[in-house]
């Protein structure tokens, strides 16, 4: 199986989707990720040479989790909002041609992060439902600090349909979002281990396993 993961920023592919991506890599699935936007340089007083440690502790998490190839692009960091929608859906559906997934895993659509929210839209274009395109399902993830923080009167809510057990992977997701020293919190921040590890366990119990990582099916052709 061919699988993509399209991010706004590096580390959303590890919160998001992390143990998911790595059990895609255990099963023998072909799981690329494509960050749209460099990160970082929002922050007060950022650096380009954040953005590029950012880009490197990128790599070395999809090493961990086994990912088949990860591409960051240059999209500027918590402002999609200023681009065309167009412009972005063109570049994802170069990745899209280029990796011919099966699979795609992105954002949730009322995540409280504007990258978030034009990521998702884009995606959905991208993967338009014609005849010859090959995505058989999408499906939207949680970001903690991001999609739990979106006010509820902000329509959709996260209300997770799929579960996917990552009870045996757990660990790497664990490590890898470790890689990025600069966005794990201590506790009790949602971008905390412990924090983490709880999100896991309750997702889990949701479903009868011992931990998960749970998704909105956004479109599945059978």
């Amino acid at each position: 199986m061919r699988v993509l993961v399209v991010v706004a920023h590096p580390d959303d592919e590890v919160l998001g989707c992390g143990a998911t991506l790595a059990r895609h890599a255990d099963e023998g699935d072909t799981a690329e990720v494509v960050v749209l936007g460099r990160g970082a340089l929002s922050r007060e007083g950022a650096t380009p040479s954040d953005a590029d440690e950012l880009q490197r502790q990128a790599h070395e998490a999809a090493r961990i989790l086994g990912a088949s190839g990860i591409r960051v692009l240059n999209l500027p960091d918590n402002r999609f909002d200023r681009m065309d929608l167009l412009d972005i859906v063109k570049q994802v559906e170069a990745e899209i041609h280029r990796v011919n997934p099966e699979v795609v895993y992105t954002h949730h659509a009322a995540d409280l992060n504007i990258d978030h929210r034009r990521t998702f839209e884009a995606v959905v274009t991208a993967c338009r439902p014609v005849e010859a395109s090959g995505v058989r399902r999408i499906l939207s993830f949680e970001i903690p600090s991001s999609t739990e923080w979106q006010s509820p009167t902000v329509p959709p809510g996260f209300l997770p349909n799929v579960f996917v057990d990552v009870t045996r992977t757990l660990e790497r997701k664990l490590s890898a979002i470790g890689i990025y020293s600069g966005e794990i919190r201590s506790a009790p921040h949602p971008r905390s281990i412990e924090a983490l590890t709880a999100l896991a366990c309750w997702r889990g119990a949701s479903a009868g396993m011992k931990a998960a990582e749970a998704f909105v099916l956004v479109r599945q052709r059978i």
